[in-house]
């Protein structure tokens, strides 16, 4: 077995990860990849066919360089089933609080809860992408990720015209309580499902991944919570228009990276 390391400037988020990942799954003689986003670092276990290994990353055109290869004797555990318990338990729960935010979202009209629903839905398909990451073949794979990221664009388009029509056209002021108050049980959640990914301790691209956006939904959550302080103070809808505007911008991003798996 062999262990070769490269160094990969340009991988800096999930989506470039998961590229890689894509490109080489052809390849039967590599045993596991080993993804260090921090460090911007692949570590390859393979048995032989090193030169085509880089070539194929070299096509992606990341900057990458070999830094070292040799034989090791690390034994190689699969994971994949505790991945996909893993996933599929955050994947729940985020499904559920999409449906919570976007019941109390509307009724007590506020765009940020409805956005923070949207985002979670929108997370909910990076989770399924993430399950299919375990398994499954590279045509499957780029097929879902090109609709989900469709489908994030999508909600992310209705979301932005609401928002517009909200600030022109109504003068409803939302219902702070319950904005701070569905938003402090979401953050709970999501806090449990970083808890959960980050136990795990796995450094595959999709659990990265989850990991990445579940981060980025407690920052959500807690921003939601100070826009319904917000609105309290100012007696004023501005608050929460601007922080659904920032919810949307957000899945917009990841629906990018998302598309990026597609091509």
């Amino acid at each position: 077995m062999k262990k070769s390391v490269f160094k990969i400037s340009k991988m800096d988020c999930p989506s470039e990860e998961a590229m890689i990942r894509m490109k080489l799954e052809p390849f039967n003689t590599i045993t596991k990849l080993d993804f260090d986003i921090s460090n911007r670092k692949l570590t390859v276990f393979h048995k032989d066919a090193l030169d085509d290994i880089q070539t194929a990353i070299a096509e992606l055109n990341f900057n990458e360089e070999l830094i070292s290869s040799e034989t090791t004797e690390e034994i190689i555990v699969d994971e994949a089933n505790n991945q996909r318990k893993m996933l599929w338990s955050v994947l729940l729960i985020n499904f559920i609080f999409f449906a919570l935010e976007m019941a109390t979202g509307l009724i007590s009209k506020s765009m940020g809860l409805v956005a923070d629903s949207l985002d979670m839905l929108a997370d909910s398909f990076v989770y399924g992408l993430s399950l299919f990451a375990v398994g499954g073949s590279i045509i499957r794979k780029k097929k879902i990720a090109t609709m989900a990221g469709y489908f994030q664009m999508a909600l992310a388009a209705i979301g932005f015209v609401e928002v517009i029509r909200r600030f022109l056209m109504t003068t409803e002021i939302p219902d702070f309580k319950t904005m701070i108050v569905v938003s402090f049980f979401a953050l709970i959640a999501n806090g449990l499902c970083l808890y959960l990914l980050q136990k795990s301790k796995s450094k595959e691209a999709h659990m990265q991944a989850s990991m990445i956006f579940t981060s980025n939904d407690v920052i959500i959550n807690s921003g939601v919570i100070i826009a319904g302080l917000f609105v309290l103070w100012t007696n004023s809808k501005v608050p929460d228009l601007i922080i659904g505007a920032v919810v949307f911008i957000i899945v917009i991003r990841g629906a990018i990276n998302i598309l990026k798996l597609g091509r």
